[in-house]
């Protein structure tokens, strides 16, 4: 706590000096005083819309994860869902979600169902395929003695393979709690009529940048709190992972 306080505090000193150093109008770069006043002043206005996005990036995180740990499982158990899915799942992360947002809005609406989708699509890539790598790099030494001791396919997988995923898994669903916000944030600049992405669209149009720069830092604390809180998840739920953070 007390360093990320420091960086924080290291941030905005050097936030407002590159501002006074400068000179650069408060319309094109704000300082944090500006930005903190905005915050302050249109509290209710942010946090009315902040709870909408939260809403949307949880929900999408819900999707995102569910989706990409059945995809992951379909594609280790079933060779011919492997031989066609795995290209396609691939190719389509050349596709932005910024392209594909204007026609979930289209299908979906410019409710929250829209934004949950965006938000699902950017987390269920990195989980689908952390989730699938894990499962298929299980040891062959402890598939091999299962198979001695007479497991099942379906106890292989369950009491090996999906152990042995976790830690990759565990690395998957990180890196999607940190992008998370991204696609509830895409879906609401396509169309939205709340949540952070809408009051940054209607800031920026208004020249009011000290609230486009209020919500913006609300968004990536809530990327901050995410990632802590998946971290923390994961940290209990794969204690002999290697790669996870010190508690």
């Amino acid at each position: 706590m007390i360093r990320a306080l420091l960086l924080l505090a290291g941030f905005a000193a050097a936030w407002a000096a590159l501002v006074e150093a400068t000179g650069v109008p408060h319309f094109i770069l704000p300082g944090p005083g500006r930005v903190a006043a905005a915050f302050v002043d249109n509290f209710a206005f942010i946090l009315e819309n902040a709870a909408i996005t939260f809403a949307e990036i949880v929900l999408g995180m819900l999707v995102g994860l569910i989706a990409g740990l059945g995809c992951a499982l379909t594609l280790t158990l079933s060779r011919t869902a492997r031989a066609w899915m795995l290209p396609l799942m691939v190719a389509s992360q050349a596709i932005p979600v910024f392209a594909i947002a204007p026609l979930l809005v289209l299908w979906l609406g410019y409710g929250m169902a829209s934004k949950i989708a965006a938000a699902a699509l950017i987390i269920f890539f990195p989980v689908a395929s952390s989730f699938y790598d894990g499962l298929a790099r299980t040891q062959a030494g402890w598939l091999d003695l299962a198979r001695t001791m007479g497991a099942s396919r379906a106890s292989m997988l369950l009491r090996v393979r999906f152990p042995a995923a976790l830690p990759a898994l565990a690395s998957g669903v990180r890196m999607a709690a940190a992008v998370a916000p991204i696609g509830a944030v895409i879906g609401e600049w396509v169309g939205a009529s709340a949540g952070l992405g809408f009051v940054m669209l209607q800031s920026n149009a208004q020249m009011r940048v000290d609230l486009m720069f209020a919500a913006l830092i609300v968004l990536a604390a809530f990327a901050l709190l995410f990632y802590a809180l998946v971290d923390k998840a994961m940290a209990r739920l794969v204690p002999w992972d290697p790669r996870r953070t010190d508690p």
